[in-house]
């Protein structure tokens, strides 16, 4: 196909759901000498405007039928966006059969996505899968040699900026650029599909029962451009999924500089790890390179800080701070003490804001709501040549499925920390050991290579953080410990009884578990298994 750089906008076919803007840019496109062409709600819009508009079915010479899934498959529709206007056979065709060219096509589809995110029936969210615009789309996209494609709003300005510098005509730049975006639009339209009708698929047979699907559908909407990636001399950019998950993604930034890639991450695993507290008491998780360095449940927002802060205050220093409910301004104050890169919470209050606000460089991100840790999805990760997909790691145990393995029995305070380190140790690296007690942690050691290892660094984080509270003894005597996997020797265990653990957590299933408990038994530690573990890699 040879085709000339620029091409006049002489005709074209609108037709939206999403009506932003529509006026105006129709408006614009008919003083510049643009037949308009139209369908459904789109015409009637433009007609009320005042504009002069021409049905589609006035071109097609067929109803709108079917309760609207039928209106632009037709040949003088399709005709008129593949044609190639230097081709003579293709001319001859479009004259023989009263086929007009469509210079630009105009078209944004269904709801899909945010049908979806409202939880509607199947039956609606079926209806809301366009058919007409992507094959529309598409069309025009493939003759980007003739024709010009909008499916963004955000569009709209730079087209017409560009038809006025160029007497009414697109540069063929323009008209690839287009249609790429058209085709990345389609695609993501069309990966939303695939994944809520396996969603419907996985609802009804269970997460353990799920197939893979033979093809796995990934697309994201720009949500911004980063300064660069983990390290500067790599780009980053961040994507919405279009899942529904209070976090990062449905937050509004109030105050402070452009969130980096880092922080970004960093945020995400922060609200992820203070969520799966819940929200029956107020809770405080510091992350610091993807990892909590403190955790607490406590009465009130601002003393879950303080407790979270003493568990591992140098590091917590540059951190990010997650709270699973409104920033009041008593904890607004205690956080404007120490620099912290970002916060995260549901909402906040004036008060608190108005706090933060004094703090330059800190970014307050309000969330709208806390996502659901028993929620379904999938995480993803890079390899060469591909990539791997999980389920989200929504397992969570209770009172009632441990299974107590040592002669003492845990005390109801124990289990409760139990449970609550055990839950923090879901959303730290593996090797993973937590020191807890009275629902705060006390030490954390993460990704290590041996267990011992992040066993002997978290007591000596315990000791460090007493010490700088001015303690006379190390908080990890008398608390709990948590483990993410099994004790492959009873080493790891040990380090934990040397350090002052009183009971333990962790899955079970080595085969040196008959040791481990022995172990625990000779030092009247109480024991429990989950037969759930929690890597984190």
């Amino acid at each position: 196909m040879s085709v000339s750089g620029l091409r006049q906008v002489r005709r074209a076919l609108v037709s939206v759901s999403d009506k932003t803007g529509l006026v105006e840019f129709a408006r614009a496109l008919a003083a510049r000498g643009v037949e308009l062409i139209s369908t459904g709600g789109t015409s009637k819009a433009l007609a009320a405007a005042g504009l002069k508009v021409t049905d589609v079915a006035a071109v097609t010479g067929f109803p709108e039928m079917m309760d609207g899934r039928l209106k632009t498959l037709h040949p003088r529709v399709h005709g008129g966006l593949l044609a190639l206007r230097d081709d003579e056979g293709h001319a001859r065709a479009m004259k023989e059969h009263g086929i007009e060219g469509i210079d630009l096509l105009v078209c944004n589809l269904y709801p899909f996505e945010e049908t979806v995110a409202r939880k509607a029936s199947f039956e609606e969210t079926v209806e809301n899968i366009d058919i007409g615009g992507p094959a529309m789309i598409r069309a025009a996209s493939k003759n980007h040699g003739y024709v010009a494609v909008i499916v963004d709003v955000e569009d709209y300005q730079a087209v017409l900026a560009e038809m006025d510098r160029n007497d009414g005509a697109l540069s063929l730049e323009t008209r690839k650029m287009l249609a790429a975006r058209a085709y990345a639009r389609t695609a993501a339209y069309d990966a939303a599909i695939a994944t809520w009708f396996e969603s419907e698929l996985s609802s009804v047979a269970g997460q353990a029962e799920r197939q893979p699907p033979r093809r796995f559908a990934l697309a994201g909407r720009l949500r911004q451009g980063l300064r660069y990636g983990e390290n500067p001399h790599q780009w980053a950019a961040f994507y919405a999924s279009g899942e529904h998950r209070f976090g990062v993604a449905t937050a509004r930034q109030v105050g402070g500089k452009e969130l980096s890639y880092n922080n970004i991450n960093d945020t995400d695993a922060a609200y992820e790890c203070v969520a799966e507290l819940g929200d029956d008491r107020p809770a405080v998780a510091i992350i610091k390179h993807a990892n909590p360095c403190g955790v607490a449940t406590a009465s009130s927002l601002a003393e879950a800080y303080r407790l979270a802060l003493r568990c591992d205050p140098v590091s917590a220093f540059g951190g990010i701070v997650a709270c699973n409910r409104k920033l009041d301004a008593a904890t607004a104050t205690e956080l404007a003490k120490i620099f912290t890169e970002v916060i995260i919470a549901p909402d906040a209050d004036a008060e608190a804001m108005q706090i933060l606000a004094a703090k330059k460089n800190l970014r307050l991100l309000l969330a709208g709501g806390l996502p659901d840790p028993a929620e379904p999805g999938v995480t993803l990760r890079n390899v060469s040549g591909g990539f791997l997909v999980q389920s989200r790691d929504a397992g969570r145990v209770s009172v009632g499925e441990l299974r107590v393995v040592t002669k003492r029995k845990p005390t109801d305070a124990e289990l409760a920390d139990l449970l609550f380190a055990f839950r923090v140790a879901k959303h730290v690296k593996s090797n993973t050991i937590v020191y807890a007690r009275d629902g705060a942690t006390v030490g954390i050691g993460a990704g290590q290579m041996s267990r011992i290892d992040s066993a002997r660094i978290a007591a000596w984080k315990a000791e460090e953080a007493s010490k700088a509270a001015g303690l006379p003894a190390s908080l990890a005597k008398g608390s709990v410990v948590a483990s993410d996997a099994f004790f492959p020797f009873a080493d790891g265990l040990l380090a934990a009884a040397e350090a002052g653990a009183t009971a333990v957590i962790q899955p079970g299933g080595s085969m040196r578990d008959e040791e481990v408990i022995a172990a625990a038994n000779d030092r009247n530690l109480a024991m429990v298994f989950t037969g759930m573990r929690h890597f984190r890699h």
